[in-house]
């Protein structure tokens, strides 16, 4: 983890890590200190690998975070996330792991994920995890996601 004065990726051409462990999580310091508001990234096409076929598994991802101290810069997670692609790991781990990198990383005063998970075999996955209750006074959109339904 670096601190925003020695950020390593953001501006450069940098190469997509091999793996999610060898993936470097940035972050920069929060503008808005002890202010209670919520951060969420939605990553539409996550992909991931199942650890027994090889097949690819794809997700919705949204995670909301209320910020301490720091943010998770923004370039360092897309490529965090993308290196899920050749990664072999069952739905649950995914999900719940990258919540754990998260706040390893930032320590954030809150944080939920919901791992939508495409079906495979035709049955959806979801994942959701998080920290603790939310914040009192937290504005706490729906992740927004309607349950999978197919063609119906």
């Amino acid at each position: 983890m670096t601190d925003d004065h020695s950020l390593t990726q953001l501006g450069k051409s940098v190469e997509q890590p091999e793996s999610p462990e060898a993936a470097i999580l940035e972050k920069v310091a929060n503008p808005e200190p002890g202010l209670t508001y919520l951060v969420r990234f939605t990553a539409p096409e996550f992909t991931s690998l199942c650890p027994i076929t090889g097949q690819p598994d794809f997700a919705h991802l949204v995670i909301d975070y209320v910020p301490a101290a720091w943010l998770v810069e923004s370039k360092s997670l897309k490529l965090y996330l993308t290196s899920f692609r050749n990664h072999g790991s069952f739905h649950e781990s995914c999900t719940v792991g990258i919540a754990k990198r998260l706040v390893g990383a930032i320590q954030p005063t809150w944080l939920r994920i919901g791992g939508y998970w495409y079906p495979r075999g035709g049955i959806p996955i979801d994942v959701f995890y998080q920290t603790g209750p939310a914040p009192e006074g937290l504005w706490l959109p729906d992740q927004g996601v309607a349950p999978y339904r197919g063609r119906g």
